[in-house]
Parts: structure tokens; sequence; C-alpha cells
């Protein structure tokens, strides 16, 4: 009998450990577990669609999982509030019911299948939560009025220093209001099994209130992501995983706007890199973009504020650093400020933008010297002759990196690329060609043009081997002597105007193989000298100060 005791107790021992080692490797989890190489992708559901219901969302989620989105965020997705609405759908910030969902949407049921279907396809869902203030309707300005800030008459008043007048003020100095919403957001993560929340106006509200809410959240699911709407470094310190690099670009401001504005040069962005690479360090995200619902709605589309840059500025917070962020409608060519109270549906289109995101979120999943946090590189610029237009820069991670290259000005730029971060064999991103660079490599990008390199994404096939020559070349023509048909080979080390000429003995010309704006490469011409006579004759390569001539015999 006490030996059966002794193997219960054993067995009992056994499976506390258990049990123990369970828990410790749940709350060990964390969102970088699945969040390292993604990007994120906003959705605004009224918009989105003809019915603007999750339910017609739903088509989608395949073109969105093709595109290669990593992670949904939806706008507020509860009920909108009717006193005081702005509008005639009013704003999807004016929160009437924590617990709800927008009937405009759908129904929670709903909701909860379109996360599982969206999980299924291997992306995760984050939604809006507005904690800061409620509509003028929320039920809670009955059930709990004193939970509300008020001004001298005791009357509710919008969030103090805003136009927001749809909505009201809540007062954090108030426990059980705290303990409310992070029961409120409880709720949805149990209820949804959504997997973070993009938290707005958090400097609203107190940082303590954050600091012990996220730590009670991550203690129902430690893998969740938190996003702060905000710049500041002390969210990160609060608990916060994600928070908003305002500094490139945000409120019709930033550097970004600035460089169109030519007020700003690629120094800016050296700096802007140097300050973010300071002040949050890995393993904290920070979530880059040129656009968002505030922006498009307030301050203009992309287009609008950044013309013949908007390629270029989508390929750079797509490489910069840390998380990119784009607006649902961006990938089809969004240049329409979407109206924020009323129904103004997204015109979906055929657009270049599909296949540019869909090759810059590829590579993010696959090279890891962009990936997120601590898992991927630290972005090191490299110094051009012409610094304040060209803002160039390698991240590299183990044997992985990314040679980016940026003209951000409105002129074609000539420069040369100093010093040996950048060297080596490359495949061209977006054409997929093979690409070595040497040192003192000269190359010449036009007004608003980007280059993107890489190495160890594990795409080996390349469609066309080049190597970046670091000077001008003339090679001897093969065969020599010929009979008819011989070819000839040069190098150009930059982008520019390149002449290929044949001449007689005379130095009368022949024949113009190549009169034309040739980009860095090298190349094989081949001269056709059926109706020719036998003898001697020359060609010779032009480009600006470069000329080089070399003697070819026909014979009959």
């Amino acid at each position: 009998m006490k030996y059966l005791n002794v193997k219960i107790v054993r067995s009992t021992l056994v499976a506390l450990l258990f049990l123990i080692l369970v828990q410790i490797s749940l709350f060990s989890q964390d969102h970088q577990d699945w969040s390292y190489n993604l990007s994120i992708y906003e959705v605004n559901v009224r918009q989105y669609t003809s019915s603007g219901t999750f339910t017609e969302f739903g088509t989608h989620l395949n073109r969105l999982k093709e595109l290669g989105v990593g992670i949904i965020w939806f706008m507020p997705i509860h009920p909108i509030g009717v006193k005081n609405r702005l509008g005639s759908l009013g704003s999807y910030y004016s929160v009437k019911d924590y617990y709800g969902i927008n009937p405009e949407f759908g129904t929670l049921e709903n909701f909860k299948a379109l996360v599982d279907s969206i999980h299924a396809k291997g992306m995760y869902v984050l939604i809006d939560w507005v904690g800061n203030h409620t509509s003028w309707d929320n039920s809670l300005t009955v059930t709990h009025p004193e939970w509300y800030v008020k001004d001298g008459n005791g009357k509710f008043i919008p969030p103090p220093g805003t136009n927001w007048s749809d909505v009201i003020q809540l007062d954090y100095s108030k426990p059980e209001l705290r303990q409310y919403m992070i029961d409120a957001m409880k709720f949805w993560i149990n209820e949804t099994h959504i997997d973070g929340f993009r938290c707005d106006a958090v400097s609203f509200m107190p940082l303590d209130f954050w600091t012990t809410a996220i730590a009670e959240l991550k203690k129902v699911k430690p893998g969740i992501l938190m996003i702060a709407e905000d710049d500041k470094t002390e969210y990160q310190f609060a608990g916060f995983d994600m928070s908003y690099a305002w500094g490139m670009y945000g409120f019709g401001n930033g550097v970004l706007v600035k460089i169109v504005n030519g007020t700003n040069n690629a120094n800016f962005l050296n700096t802007l890199s140097n300050q973010e690479n300071t002040n949050f360090p890995p393993p904290h995200y920070r979530m880059y973009f040129t656009s968002n619902h505030d922006e498009n709605s307030w301050y203009g589309t992309d287009f609008e504020l950044f013309g013949n840059a908007a390629e270029q500025f989508a390929v750079l917070i797509s490489t910069f650093r840390s998380m990119p962020l784009i607006y649902g409608g961006q990938e089809a060519g969004l240049n329409h400020r979407l109206k924020f109270f009323d129904k103004d549906q997204i015109i979906w289109k055929t657009h270049p933008f599909s296949d540019l995101y869909k090759k810059l979120f590829q590579l993010k999943r696959n090279n890891k010297a962009l990936w997120n946090g601590a898992a991927g590189g630290v972005l090191q610029r490299v110094l051009t002759t012409n610094n304040p237009a060209i803002f160039a820069f390698i991240r590299s991670k183990e044997n992985c990196k990314v040679f980016a290259i940026f003209n951000v000005t409105n002129q074609a730029a000539t420069f040369t690329l100093q010093d040996a971060l950048y060297t080596g064999r490359y495949r061209d991103v977006f054409s997929n060609d093979s690409v070595t660079f040497f040192e003192n490599t000269q190359l010449t990008l036009p007004a608003w043009g980007y280059k993107v390199y890489e190495i160890g994404s594990g795409v080996t096939e390349v469609e066309d081997e080049r190597s970046l020559p670091s000077q001008y070349l003339l090679l001897q023509n093969y065969p020599n002597p010929f009979n008819s048909s011989t070819r000839i080979k040069f190098q150009v080390p930059n982008t520019a105007s390149v002449t290929l000429r044949i001449f007689d003995v005379l130095g009368n010309e022949i024949e113009i193989l190549v009169n034309k704006e040739m980009e860095f490469g090298s190349y094989e011409v081949d001269f056709e000298a059926a109706q020719l006579p036998s003898g001697v004759y020359f060609y010779q390569l032009k480009s600006g100060h470069f000329v080089d001539t070399k003697k070819l015999l026909l014979l009959r």
C-alpha cells in the first residue's frame, strides 16, 4: 500500500511538473514568434466593398494572401453612436457599445467566422480599440456617468484640445472604469480569438493604465501584438510592442512630405534612421507607412502628397526598418480621399502597385535582413558622392543582405558609391537579374528612381547574369578575323548615353550599332558585314568623356 502511495505521489509530481512546464512554455510565447517577418494591412470595412460587410470582405482573403499580407487590422468594429453623429453614418471612433458589433458590418458570429477564415489562411487579426472616449449615447453615460470628465456645469465634454464633437471624454482616475475597459478587451480575445489591438489616441489616457492593461491581456494570450498610436518612447516601456513612426510621415508632415516639398533631403532620412535606431532599439517595432485612414481622408492620398515619388516611397517604407503598413486600396492605386463619415466605396482595379507590394512582402518574408525587431538587420547608410540626393543603405542579418538605393530628388542623379559595405553579387528584386557590385561603382538614377538588391532570400534562379563593372570597357570582337558576322562586347558602369559605331580605314562612318541611353551592365552586339568588302575596319565606343576604338578584320 505504501508502494502504491509512492507511485501515486510520483505520478502526481510528474503531472504537476508537466503542467508547470506547459505554463512556462505558454507564457514565454510572444508576438515575435509569428510577427517577425510580416507586414500589416489596414481595413476600412465600410468602404472596402459595396455592402461594407464582414462577409463580402471575406471574398478578398485569397487575394490578400496572394498579395502577401500577414496581419489584418480592422478599424473599429463596434456600433457607432447616433447622438451628435457626424455625417450620415458617423465615425468608427464614436463607440456606442464596447461589447457589440456594428450592424452595418454583420453580426458577432459573422466576425468570428471571418477571424477563423483569416487564421486558416495563415494571417493574423487585430482590431482597433478606442478607450479614450465614447459616443454621447454609449450606455455607460447612463449606468456610470461618474466615469466621464465633466465641465463646471456637470456636463459631458469632448476630449480637450480636439474638435471631436461626436465623442465625450472618459475619466481614467476611476479604477472601476479601468477594470471595465480591461475586461472588455479580454472579451474580444477570448470570444473571437483575435491576435491583438491597435490602440487609438493612447496619449489621451494615463500611461499606467496601459502598463496594467497590457500585462493583464498578455496573461490571457501572451502572443498578442499591441500597437500604440503614438510616436513617443515611453509606450515601448509601458508594454506596447509597436508604435507609429510619425517622423517618417504623419499628419501631412514628416520627412517624406518635406523631401517632396524640397525642404529636406536624403541626409534627413539618415538622421531619422539614426534616431529610430537609438530611441527604438530591438525588440521594439515601429510602423512605417505612406497612408492610413487619417492621412487619406484628412491630408490627401499618397499620390496627392508625393506625386511621382509615391512609388519610391512605397518601396522605401517597406525596406527601411521594422514593419510597413499599407492602407486597404493602396495596392489598387487608390487616389481618392475616402469620406470618413459616409459611404464611399474603394474602386478596385488592376494597378502596378499590386505587383510592387507583392514583391516587397515576399522579400520581407524571405530575407532575414528585413525582418522586424531583433530578428532583422540594422540599417547602415552607404555613402555616395551625392549624399543630399541619394539615400542608399545596407541591412544584413546572418547570410542575408538587402542593398537599397533611392534618388530622393526630382532630377536624374549621377553618383559614385563609396566604402565597401555594398560590394558583392546580388539579385535585383524587381528585374530578377544577377548583378555584381565592385568598389567605387558609378551609377545614374532617374528622378525618384530606386533599386533594391538582395542576397539570401532563397531565390536562386535569375533571368540574366550581369556583372556590374566599375569602369567602361570595350572588348576585342570575336571572332577576329571574321567572315560576315562578329560579336562586340562592352561594359557600361552607369546609366548613360552610349554610341557604338563602325568606321572604314578612311574614317567614314559605316554603321551605327548603338545610339541610346543604357543602364549599367555588360552588353554584346552583333555586327553583320555581309554587304561589305574584305578589309580593315574600326569600331568605337563613346559615352560622355569616354572614347575607345579597336580594329577588326573582315576576310572573305
